[in-house]
């Protein structure tokens, strides 16, 4: 069933409708709100809120966008004011990281995942340095995958100027990273 059939029905009250909604949309939500607190539990938290608040202003929903736009757009509008809220979100824990394991072919599987991680914090520290409009497109964009079209409509903002904050986005991260990564194997060594 389409999503707009779906609407219509949880507009009317159909509450099977409006599950099915969340059944399609809610990793993406999740993964977004995750990727911008950096805890698991904060992010299924802020998820549930988010959808909680998509159906109490679903009757309001008029069709003048896609459903998913609309609810990134609530998502985003929510994760913005818990972070506001809470200030800068903390760092990840050693409980987060995990336990070192000791066993010989283990070693070095785990050497090269908690380097793996060490870079990833590393990237994830430096797109919390950049200001608020090009980390929001880099996130939407790099992190959740979506096209310039659609973070246009989500941010409410041209084509063009999801490309050009992209693009100082980038230009931006690369300037923070490359002096720490140039001695480390390269800026390519994150992906």
């Amino acid at each position: 069933m389409e999503d707009r059939k779906l609407i219509e029905l949880a507009q009317e009250g159909n509450e099977e409708s409006f599950s099915e909604l969340v059944r399609r949309y809610q990793s993406k939500v999740f993964s977004m709100a995750l990727n911008f607190t950096r805890d698991r539990e904060t992010a299924d938290d802020l998820s549930q809120e988010i959808f909680l608040k998509a159906y109490l202003a679903l009757p309001k929903f008029r069709f003048k966008s896609e459903f998913g736009t609309w609810l990134y757009r609530v998502a985003l509008n929510h994760v913005r004011d818990f972070l506001r809220k809470k200030g800068r979100i903390k760092e990840v824990s050693l409980e987060e990281i995990g336990e070192i394991s000791v066993s010989d072919e283990g070693i070095e599987k785990r050497e090269k995942e908690r380097e793996e991680e060490r870079r990833k914090r590393l990237l994830r520290a430096s797109v919390e340095t950049l200001p608020p409009k090009y980390r929001i497109v880099l996130t939407l964009r790099d992190i959740q995958g979506l096209a310039y079209d659609e973070i246009s409509r989500v941010l409410k903002v041209s084509p063009g100027t999801v490309d050009s904050r992209l693009h100082r986005a980038r230009k931006m991260l690369r300037k923070k990273l490359l002096p720490r990564l140039s001695l480390e194997g390269g800026f390519h060594a994150l992906s």
